[in-house]
């Protein structure tokens, strides 16, 4: 594996979180962790699409998974990314109740795992700025 100098690893990041759907899925990731049918519910997206994103962030390091049967949770690696996205808005004079996340990957009754599928839907929070 080649080292690379810490600006290429920060511009690798900037460039994994450059596509405006993988920063909704971070959003709708949360502090927690959160399956693919989960975030097609809360992001009103394809299954397929959001596969395609959730690889890249992957392979970037920013999200790791875990396995429970047929279902596999995606998390982020370090929760500081949350705290990246809050200062790229207080850089941007976005305020925080535009920048809306499913709180933790909360239940979803439209999401068929086992974690929502009996819970009460999740309720929408704001990214604490």
């Amino acid at each position: 594996m080649k080292i690379q100098k810490p600006t290429t690893q920060i511009s690798e990041l900037f460039k994994a979180l450059s596509q405006p759907t993988r920063v909704e899925i971070l959003l709708a990731i949360g502090s927690g962790e959160a399956c693919v049918c989960h975030l097609e519910a809360v992001l009103k997206m394809r299954q397929a699409y959001i596969s395609q994103h959730l690889m890249a962030l992957r392979q970037t390091g920013i999200l790791e998974t875990r396995r429970d049967g047929r279902y596999i949770y995606y998390s982020l690696t370090d929760p500081a990314l949350m705290g990246l996205v809050r200062l790229a808005a207080e850089a941007l004079d976005i305020p925080a109740r535009k920048i809306v996340f499913a709180a933790g990957g909360g239940p979803n009754t439209e999401c068929g795992c086992p974690d929502c599928e009996t819970a009460p839907p999740s309720s929408l929070a704001q990214l604490k700025v």
